[in-house]
């Protein structure tokens, strides 16, 4: 592996959050405690991203996507949502659902994030890029999304030449990278240097979240335990405050321990940390999904105080 490029202290982190769905202990959905996270979120300086993964997106009807929807543009001033559709293995490409879950999220006022599918990856470099292309006809302003198979059974990353066309997309403004792959964010970053200096490398990688020093913005699902700690931890980059490394140390912390396998039971644990914390009343999930132990909670509590600590000693 190469060695690692050259870091870039003093820049600004554009940051974004994948929101989670929070619910009741009867199982129906918090649309309040959703409202609260994703105004914390959107006043702490990140972007709200909704109906993605860290959202349960998988698991919710076309009715709860849109009041999803509904809330987040109610409750924030810009916010990312995950254009998602559900198919098969050997399924065709089904542009037009994605071009209608895009119309649905636009209609709203978000960015729409393209989730892969099994007939999206199912495509060669070239008509990876073409679906983007066609997408991108009736759309201003979209993400793509890279998703390694260890997180689905249809996710793929791409070669180097594949992402330099989607670069070429001038409606993809940005793509989520969760390869888990430093050198293979690095390569992109690279290729983004030359290529198109504004298009947003979004580090999905939550066992590494310090990519940001190197050049890449962020669509994480460990954000949303702590928004506000992300964002102290960006501001402190932008200002050359050393103590940025410290705040990050903990974060990714975090994410190491509630990112081991099964990766989506981190669902579960960002539950039980918004709960001990006050910000959410349950940490219920819905029924199917990856559970913790209840052990993690002490751990959880432990992260959750230094946190506040660390944050609460900025603004002193």
């Amino acid at each position: 592996m190469p060695g690692a490029p050259p870091s870039r202290p003093g820049r600004t982190i554009t940051g974004m959050s994948a929101i989670l769905l929070p619910h009741h202990d009867d199982g129906s959905v918090d649309w309040a405690g959703l409202a609260g996270h994703v105004e914390r979120t959107a006043e702490a300086g990140l972007t709200p991203a909704v109906n993605m993964d860290t959202g349960f997106v998988q698991l919710l009807d076309a009715a709860t996507k849109d009041e999803v929807l509904a809330i987040a543009a109610a409750h924030c001033d810009a916010f990312v949502a995950g254009a998602h559709l559900d198919d098969r293995a050997g399924d065709p490409l089904d542009l037009d659902g994605y071009r209608r879950e895009v119309e649905r999220i636009e209609a709203r006022g978000g960015t729409p994030i393209v989730f892969p599918t099994h007939g999206l990856t199912a495509l060669d470099g070239d008509g990876w890029v073409a679906a983007h292309a066609a997408i991108g006809e009736g759309s201003d302003r979209f993400l793509a999304f890279e998703l390694g198979p260890m997180f689905v059974p249809y996710g793929r990353i791409y070669d180097l030449d594949a992402y330099r066309g989607l670069l070429e997309v001038a409606a993809c403004v940005g793509a989520k990278h969760s390869s888990l792959d430093r050198r293979l964010e690095w390569e992109r970053l690279a290729v983004r240097d030359e290529v198109r200096p504004d298009f947003r490398v979004l580090t999905g990688n939550d066992l590494a979240i310090d990519m940001v020093v190197y050049g890449s913005d962020y669509l994480l699902g460990l954000s949303t335990f702590a928004p506000e700690a992300f964002a102290e931890r960006d501001r402190r980059w932008a200002a050359g405050d050393p103590g940025f490394h410290e705040l990050n140390d903990l974060l990714q912390y975090l994410g190491f321990f509630t990112f081991r396998d099964p990766v989506p039971g981190y669902r579960h644990d960002a539950a039980m940390f918004l709960r001990l914390c006050g910000r959410i009343g349950s940490d219920r999930i819905p029924d199917g999904a990856p559970r913790r132990p209840d052990s993690d909670r002490d751990v959880l509590r432990d992260i959750a105080e230094r946190l506040d600590a660390m944050v609460a000693g900025a603004g002193a």
